[in-house]
């Protein structure tokens, strides 16, 4: 099957940046995870081909070359495309992407079987995750949040090895502290040799005799504890931070999980969100707008009093700068950004009527609307 364009691949511009392509690649990397997407052998695919796209454009010589030449340009130069046959190949080659050392796909997929696998003595616990409720308030000064988060904590009659007071940890004599099992059969073929978890301590390669008698052995029980969770300002529905070490306690003194915090941002009764500015809705009179005035708004810290000029027409925009949401990890504050509506009342009395009547007939109210008419025009032309 022919390839598709790289570009086309990650779906962005011939002319775009590295941060573009990273950011491209993440996305799609996240969409066609395998653990988004079991049993899928179309987003497996997908992922790969994403991976093969990200790591030709992002290197400098064989994206000029492929620009050139294509994918023909590539073969013939000697470069070649990694192929990512291997799914953790892909994970350990783009580490850098998803945050160093340790991949977001560590953060929110980890399973049993990497965190489940034996570290030194025990067995690892695992990751929770917690979703957090936040108003625009918290989100744009940032804020500490208090928790009550179930979990398995290490027990501190045993110091977290399983074992009675008194009592020792022995090494397993069945697999003799190695964790895993060895067999080896023979037949026509050749000689086969297969390893497995050892059954009599987990895989774990050490033994309780006498068990703890308040966590039975496991080094760790379940309780309910409160911890605080400082939230940086700026922070988006949807993004998340890890807390290392906060979450399940390992089994017989293994490490412990993570905790995946999740924000989720809460609607607000005056403001919408719209990166870091938020947008407010301000409905005013027509002889306000006409005359000009001074009106009390609302604002992620109280009230302010914003100013309207005279002859400020319904829609305009009005910018208070930084009354918005501080930046996510630099430096820098949004705006809030007022919309003018000029509000028109649904019901008046005879004497406003007749009172309104007067005006309509006077030069500048009569012809305002043909003066606003010819300004659309010649600022957006016809």
């Amino acid at each position: 099957m022919a390839k598709r364009d790289y570009y086309s691949v990650l779906n962005v511009d011939r002319n775009a940046s590295k941060e573009e392509l990273k950011k491209a690649y993440r996305k799609l990397a996240m969409e066609y995870h395998p653990d988004r997407n079991p049993g899928n052998k179309e987003a497996e695919e997908k992922f790969k081909e994403a991976a093969e796209a990200y790591e030709v454009l992002n290197n400098d010589d064989k994206r000029a070359r492929y620009d050139r030449f294509g994918h023909d340009g590539l073969r013939s130069g000697g470069y070649g495309t990694s192929g990512f046959s291997d799914i953790n190949d892909i994970f350990s080659h783009f580490s850098d992407i998803f945050g160093g050392g340790s991949s977001i796909f560590d953060d929110f997929f980890s399973s049993g079987s990497q965190r489940g696998r034996r570290r030194g003595t025990g067995t690892a616990g695992a990751d929770l995750r917690v979703n957090l409720k936040l108003t625009l308030e918290e989100i744009a000064d940032g804020t500490t949040k208090k928790i009550k988060i179930k979990k398995h904590v290490k027990c501190d009659k045993c110091g977290g090895t399983g074992a009675d007071e008194g009592t020792a940890i022995k090494t397993c004599t069945v697999c003799n502290g190695l964790g895993e099992v060895k067999s080896i059969s023979r037949s026509v073929f050749g000689q086969f040799v297969n390893i497995t978890t050892c059954q009599n301590c987990g895989g774990e390669g050490k033994v309780v005799d006498t068990p703890c008698r308040k966590c039975l052995g496991d080094g760790r029980y379940q309780d309910e504890v409160m911890m605080n969770v400082d939230v940086p300002a700026g922070v988006h529905e949807g993004s998340y931070m890890t807390l290392r070490g906060e979450g399940n306690f390992g089994k017989r003194g293994g490490e412990a999980g993570a905790i995946i915090v999740v924000f989720e941002e809460l609607s607000h009764k005056h403001f919408v969100r719209e990166e870091d500015d938020i947008i407010y809705n301000l409905f005013i009179t027509y002889p306000q707008a006409a005359l000009g005035a001074e009106v009390e708004v609302p604002t992620l810290n109280g009230k302010a009093v914003l100013k309207i000029d005279s002859g400020t027409q319904s829609g305009k925009f009005l910018k208070m700068r930084g009354k918005g949401i501080k930046h996510l990890n630099s430096s820098g504050i949004g705006n809030q950004i007022v919309k003018i509506n000029v509000a028109v009342p649904n019901k008046i009395s005879s004497k406003e009527k007749e009172l309104l009547k007067q005006l309509s007939e006077m030069p500048n109210i009569k012809d305002s609307s043909k003066t606003e008419e010819k300004n659309f025009f010649k600022r957006f032309g016809r």
